[in-house]
């Protein structure tokens, strides 16, 4: 599913994203507010020097998306969401993205930042889909990131599906262990786009412009719930994650104690913070870079994935009763509750990987009454 339950002229590159036209019984997704349109292209990804930790005999693969600005699409068709789920109960379908497949890759402002979002926990690459589509509108280039059979039903070219197959026993510090390894293989294969090869395992043709706009110089990454508590450990397994955003995510395993040095954002639901956390308060005396806490009133822990937005559109396609969906959701608007996100997120993302420097990140803003900074 698109996000996890509960846990005629070619249009210039200038032109803002615009939501894509839906049918009736389809969900939405809130258009991106950036200044480009987005392509975005599916790879497939295997590492031959890894096995697959959760299943014997297997090398480690991943499926991939790349999302980014593009210099045109109408001649491009419109992305779904890559799940094998389509249609919900009762008729509802999935939305159409803002992505366009294999669009050109817009680099006029030359080689684009990178950002990496990992997936909460059995949840997959596309639960994040507003924020990241977002992202790509404003110049970045975003890859999402399926950890296969730890996050949800994965499906490869030739319509292969691999699920959950994580063994009994298995300790979320596993599983973040294996995260940050994945993010490492992951940034190696776009320094590898970078030098002109492919690395998709079927040789997939890569959009016009991709291999002269990856950079590996300025890379953020940013993940929710389990993947958001996955991000410090990445940047401690990979030193080229330059700035790291944990959405509302606990953490486990050593990087909670260990020291950090780049900028590092933690964005928590209502009552979540590095004081009802201790992995928080831990890793905030070993964040030595610039750090914030910032916390987002009325939300819940499903606010900072396309839940958010998904769930009131249809909460019976979803299962979903109005107390569970407000414990999940809090009592936010739900648009609201994505614009403050994509904000606050690419402004600290701009300071870090553009050094576009932004007052809203030095303190309380009238605009955006919703954000605490936890002092």
């Amino acid at each position: 599913m698109a996000a996890a339950a509960l846990d005629t002229a070619a249009a210039a590159d200038t032109e803002a994203a615009v939501e894509p036209p839906h049918a009736p019984g389809q969900l939405t997704l809130p258009a991106p507010t950036g200044r480009h349109r987005v392509g975005t292209v599916d790879l497939h990804l295997r590492d031959s020097s890894r096995m697959d930790p959760w299943v014997p005999g297997q090398q480690r693969e991943l499926m991939v998306s790349l999302w980014y600005p593009a210099t045109h699409t109408s001649q491009y068709p419109a992305a779904l969401l890559p799940n094998s789920q389509q249609v919900l109960p009762g008729g509802v379908t999935l939305p159409t993205t803002a992505g366009h497949t294999g669009a050109p890759v817009a680099r006029k402002d030359g080689k684009l930042p990178v950002l990496l979002y990992s997936p909460g926990g059995r949840g997959n690459r596309a639960t994040g889909t507003a924020l990241v589509q977002d992202l790509a509108s404003r110049g970045y280039l975003v890859v999402t990131i399926d950890h296969t059979h730890d996050t949800g039903d994965v499906v490869f070219p030739g319509g292969r599906h691999e699920v959950s197959m994580l063994p009994p026993g298995t300790k979320s510090r596993d599983l973040i262990d294996v995260r940050a390894a994945d993010t490492h293989f992951v940034i190696n294969q776009l320094a590898e786009i970078a030098r002109g090869h492919n690395p998709d395992v079927e040789h997939k043709l890569l959009p016009n412009g991709l291999t002269q706009a990856v950079s590996t110089k300025h890379i953020g990454m940013f993940g929710a719930s389990l993947g958001g508590g996955s991000v410090a450990a990445a940047m401690h397994a990979d030193s080229r994650i330059d700035a790291g955003v944990n959405l509302d995510g606990q953490l486990f395993g050593r990087s909670e104690h260990q020291r950090l040095d780049r900028p590092y954002m933690l964005f928590s639901s209502e009552h979540h913070n590095r004081n009802t956390d201790p992995s928080w308060a831990r890793l905030w005396e070993n964040l030595h870079g610039e750090r914030l806490d910032l916390k987002l009133r009325g939300s819940g822990h499903n606010s900072f994935v396309d839940n958010q937005v998904l769930f009131p559109q249809a909460p019976g396609a979803f299962g979903i009763t109005p107390e569970v969906m407000q414990q999940a959701l809090g009592t936010i608007d739900p648009n609201r509750s994505i614009e403050v996100q994509r904000t606050y997120v690419a402004a600290f993302f701009d300071k870090h990987l553009r050094h576009q420097h932004s007052n809203l990140l030095d303190g309380p803003s009238r605009h955006y009454p919703e954000v605490d900074f936890i002092r």
